[in-house]
């Protein structure tokens, strides 16, 4: 079922997915990148406590992350209901146990390693400016094709959706990627059914959904917040983060 989304939001961004400039296979993402050292953590990752009595929404960081496509999810099921209770367990899951910086330099601990990820009902996954580097990494496309077989939905974020090419679960499904990338994302993986990006902005396939990224990742996660929650719960946490004020 294909959901086209008018979101203004687009145009005022800074950190937008669609803020590229692509080689000529149109797949890399890139941007002027200072070197940044990298901060070792612990051995283990930080043990958040959660209950195991919720669905957990896991979202996957990696170093040069677009950090709206974290924070959208996160900031969406981490809300809670109307009487204060809480809902979700909303962790972010990485390879190594290690401070990430994002693509805008904000940094990341994760939660939990992949090897020690709880069950999820969500996985989210994300997108930088240089997909190249997730598509070519074996280990975060094993996790993500393992985690598919269980979870209940799986969502992607502007160029995500390369990701989710890569690890061939998603195949003869419609899914969307940043404005732009629709036709580099249909050669890299001509078994997707790639949706005009310049005319649909999320799009939801049985468990998948998928969306342009950048500040569209809120309405996507609010279109799946209200498949697991309701309508009410949905418009609730719309006006919670303020944003029936920018509509």
């Amino acid at each position: 079922m294909k959901k086209t989304v008018p979101f203004i939001l687009l145009a005022i961004t800074a950190l937008s997915c669609s803020n590229t400039s692509k080689t000529k296979n149109n797949i890399n993402l890139t941007e002027e990148n200072s070197t940044v050292q990298e901060i070792p953590v612990k051995k283990k990752s930080m043990d958040k406590t959660i209950d195991k009595n919720l669905p957990t929404i896991g979202i996957l960081i990696f170093e040069g992350v677009i950090i709206n496509e974290v924070v959208a999810p996160l900031d969406v099921f981490a809300n809670s209901n109307k009487e204060g209770k809480t809902l979700f367990n909303v962790i972010t899951i990485a390879k190594e146990n290690k401070t990430y910086s994002s693509a805008h330099g904000l940094k990341i601990t994760p939660d939990f390693l992949f090897d020690e990820t709880p069950k999820l009902s969500v996985l989210v996954i994300p997108s930088s400016y240089n997909p190249e580097n997730q598509t070519a990494d074996k280990t975060l496309i094993d996790f993500i094709t393992e985690q598919n077989k269980t979870t209940d939905y799986t969502a992607s974020h502007c160029a995500g959706a390369f990701l989710i090419g890569e690890s061939r679960i998603a195949e003869n499904k419609n899914i969307v990627t940043y404005v732009t990338g629709g036709e580099a994302l249909k050669t890299a993986y001509p078994n997707l059914k790639v949706a005009d990006d310049t005319e649909v902005s999320v799009i939801e396939d049985g468990k998948f959904i998928s969306s342009n990224g950048s500040l569209v990742s809120y309405i996507a996660s609010l279109d799946l917040l209200e498949k697991m929650t309701s309508k009410e719960h949905r418009i609730y946490v719309e006006e919670s983060i303020l944003l029936n004020r920018l509509q």
